[in-house]
């Protein structure tokens, strides 16, 4: 064959460098001005139902609900400025013992209440992540107290631990559940685990689905019981949905109002949690002290959950995809740009 028949084989297009990546259009004033013309009914929705509530809540601590009477020797009531002093009144006043009474409750019920659900819930998403017989009907009947709202549970529970109730049936005793006591405690932390410990079964279920079969498969081949299997491939590729679970259960069980609220009932001092006790101020028509009981509230939500986002990795907005992307596109940008092969 001679050489002129050789066809010359087709030139091949070098690699991109990474110093020579597409940069993305510039987007001119034009179009982020209708951007921000889209997203405006957001932000003012956003506003009337966040930032105003939150500001005139700040603004409402700063006063206190006074009384007293004028020269004339008439009752004068109204607001009178008093700036943090409802604060220094909750922490080292007239309504301290309450406050820490009210802040130790809420944080009892919180650890003990989704330590527990987060248990019992990760149980369940092993079971209903099975396939057997009748799995549609387990997980049917799993999600159902996580259906009923909080007050109609409440009530249910509440008829359970009667004087002569069901519970106290079963154990054949007669203990005042409702009345002050660990007792109540108990009985709060029994309806709050049955009615929400589903929720995190849900979210874990989710995360389960999303691993292949495959690992497993490999896993058993390696001699991996189910024990190890659940612990070195289970729980560790289920973490961020696990996080991000508990994380809401945090967020909402430190809110905790209705469900004692109904179940146990106002101004008992065993199961009084912060919301109930903002909620007693404001009947009281002491709108300054209650404010400042909400906004303590929310910064002791708001630090639970940077500590969970920054501290413990809860993938809450969605971005750690994004991030390894990111990550990946800054390591090969660092390094040389491939060589071509040599035939």
């Amino acid at each position: 064959m001679s050489p002129s028949s050789i066809a010359p084989a087709p030139p091949r297009t070098p690699p991109l460098s990474p110093h020579r990546l597409p940069r993305r259009v510039a987007r001119g004033p034009r179009e982020g001005a209708r951007a921000a013309l889209l997203l405006s009914p957001t932000f003012i929705v956003l506003a009337l139902v966040i930032a105003y509530p939150l500001i005139s809540a700040v603004y409402q601590s700063l006063f206190s609900a006074q009384a007293g009477l004028d020269a004339d020797g008439f009752v004068v009531e109204g607001e009178t400025f008093v700036g943090l002093g409802n604060y220094l009144s909750i922490f080292a006043g007239s309504d301290s013992a309450r406050f820490y009474n009210a802040f130790w409750n809420t944080t009892f019920f919180t650890v003990v209440s989704v330590g527990l659900e987060t248990v019992i819930g990760v149980g369940f998403a092993v079971a209903m992540n099975r396939a057997f017989r009748g799995r549609g009907f387990l997980r049917a009947a799993i999600l159902i107290p996580w259906a009923i709202p909080t007050a109609v549970s409440a009530l249910l529970w509440r008829w359970i631990f009667q004087s002569n109730g069901v519970a106290n049936a079963l154990l054949n005793q007669q203990v005042l559940w409702t009345a002050e006591g660990l007792q109540a405690q108990i009985a709060v932390i029994i309806a709050e685990v049955w009615k929400t410990a589903p929720f995190i079964g849900l979210l874990v279920l989710a995360g389960m689905q999303l691993i292949p079969e495959e690992v497993y498969e490999a896993a058993k081949l390696d001699g991996a019981n189910a024990w190890k299997q659940f612990f070195s491939i289970t729980l560790p590729l289920v973490k961020p949905a696990l996080l991000v679970a508990v994380l809401f259960r945090l967020l909402d069980a430190l809110r905790m109002f209705d469900l004692p609220f109904v179940l146990i009932g106002p101004r008992k001092s065993s199961v009084e949690t912060l919301s109930i006790l903002a909620w007693d101020e404001s009947n009281q028509l002491q709108y300054g002290m209650a404010s400042a009981f909400a906004i303590i509230l929310l910064v002791y939500v708001a630090l639970i959950a940077f500590v969970f986002v920054r501290l413990l990795g809860a993938d809450v907005f969605g971005d750690a995809d994004k991030r390894t992307e990111k990550l990946a596109r800054r390591a090969r940008a660092g390094g040389a740009a491939p060589k071509e092969s040599v035939r």
